[in-house]
């Protein structure tokens, strides 16, 4: 029985010693991944074509329009700080339950923040008075809100809401051509810039260092970006051109010129009671704010 025990306890030192000289599984590298370039090609995916849903993706197009333009002239009619910060919490509510990706808010926010920053560092420097830095709060308030009803809006349009959304308000029939064109553009533009920029590095020959804090990797990657960009906007013009005569070809003006066929296209389109409530609803915030604006002059 002993000898038993004595060979259990043997292996289980054995396999002890095993795990410990046994090297460690590398974990996955999420943040590079998260930040790899397939990665942002499917975020633009998303934008362009509204897959992550939100309050204003299950509303009329009609009715989004209308509430993108209540809510982005209202900040520009005050100077109220009061005022401004409360339609600026409110778009960022609207832009959180709009569910936008992280990568237009990670853009914002860096732009935002570095706005702020520099023409803080401006006023300090020329004036450095209470009086101007008030009003780049309340500018960058502005920009702010304006910025984050515009996400909110758009992100919760596909281009067919958009296009069928334009043409139902009569519009003119290019604006919505070019609406539809620019979202479904937008991803093949990615694609294609990717494959260009790739094939620029396969035909360089690869750097033999990087450089002091990787100033030659820099300014390489800067002259790849430029090298791809005339090539981009050759291929741009070809598809575009391409797209316009196949489109006339199957008599694309002529369907959107003709009533009958307005009316087919757009049969599907319904501004119901909560698309009014929608309205209604955004207009009382925005009323509520420029009141609370008005009784706290202080914050003003």
């Amino acid at each position: 029985m002993s000898a038993v025990l004595d060979r259990s306890d043997a292996r289980g030192d054995t396999r002890t010693v095993a795990s410990a000289n046994r090297p460690a599984r590398r974990k996955p590298r999420a943040s590079r991944d998260g930040l790899s370039v397939e990665w942002v090609k499917l975020e633009l995916m998303r934008v362009a074509y509204a897959t992550r849903g939100g309050f204003l993706a299950v509303r009329d197009p009609r009715a989004v329009l209308a509430w993108y333009l209540i809510a982005s002239i209202a900040p520009w009619f005050t100077y109220s700080t009061t005022t401004l910060a409360l339609l600026f919490v409110g778009a960022a509510l609207a832009a959180v339950f709009a569910r936008i990706g992280p990568l237009l808010l990670a853009l914002f926010v860096i732009g935002m923040a570095g706005q702020g920053v520099w023409v803080l560092a401006m006023a300090w420097v020329f004036s450095g008075e209470a009086d101007s830095i008030a009003g780049i709060v309340d500018f960058s308030l502005k920009v702010g809100a304006v910025s984050l009803v515009t996400m909110a809006a758009f992100v919760s349009l596909d281009p067919e809401k958009a296009s069928d959304a334009l043409l139902a308000l009569r519009a003119p029939v290019f604006v919505g051509f070019a609406v539809n064109y620019g979202y479904r553009m937008l991803p093949v533009l990615v694609d294609e810039y990717h494959a260009i920029v790739d094939g620029h590095r396969v035909r360089s020959a690869p750097l033999r260092s990087r450089g002091f804090l990787g100033h030659r990797w820099l300014l390489r990657t800067a002259r790849i970006a430029v090298h791809s960009f005339y090539p981009l906007m050759l291929n741009t013009a070809l598809r575009t051109r391409t797209t316009v005569e196949m489109l006339e070809t199957k008599g694309f003006g002529h369907a959107t010129a003709s009533e009958a066929v307005r009316k087919v296209r757009l049969a599907h389109l319904r501004f119901g009671a909560a698309d009014v409530l929608l309205l209604v609803a955004t207009v009382l915030a925005i009323a509520l704010a420029f009141v609370l604006g008005s009784a706290f002059p202080v914050l003003g």
